[in-house]
């Protein structure tokens, strides 16, 4: 798809859209979260077969936090990660630092308390190992 084609574009699918520009790994995973009313588009419900056109504002709920995108250029065709962010403005807030921490380590179910041996490889493993 060459740069005149994406100029020639009008308006292009949502859950399309979303799979070209790489905010989701999968079309059918866009399509289900548009389904799961995770995503909005001007801050209405949107299904997966809305049209979007250049300046809509489309909103993709997270677990603990929501993005925010501003539609700067229509895709039908998935493309390189370079490209696609020329394709939209991200204007969400930067991401909650408890999302961005490692999950805390559990243990197996009957396991009982760590041994002296696994103790001391955990900790060296966290980096608190002397």
């Amino acid at each position: 798809m060459t740069a005149e084609d994406t100029n020639a574009l009008t308006s292009a699918r949502l859950d399309l859209w979303l799979w070209s520009v790489r905010i989701f790994k999968t079309r059918s995973l866009a399509a289900d979260e548009c389904k799961g009313g995770h995503v909005r588009v001007n801050d209405a419900p949107a299904k997966p077969s809305q049209k979007l056109k250049k300046g809509d504002i489309v909103k993709v709920r997270y677990p603990g936090w929501e993005r925010v995108f501003k539609v700067e250029k229509l895709l039908v065709k998935r493309v390189g990660a370079p490209i696609a962010v020329t394709c939209y403005e991200d204007l969400s807030g930067p991401r909650p630092a408890y999302l961005s921490m490692p999950p805390v380590a559990k243990r197996e179910r009957g396991s009982g308390r760590p041994t002296k041996k696994e103790r001391r490889a955990l900790d060296e493993l966290r980096g608190r190992g002397a």
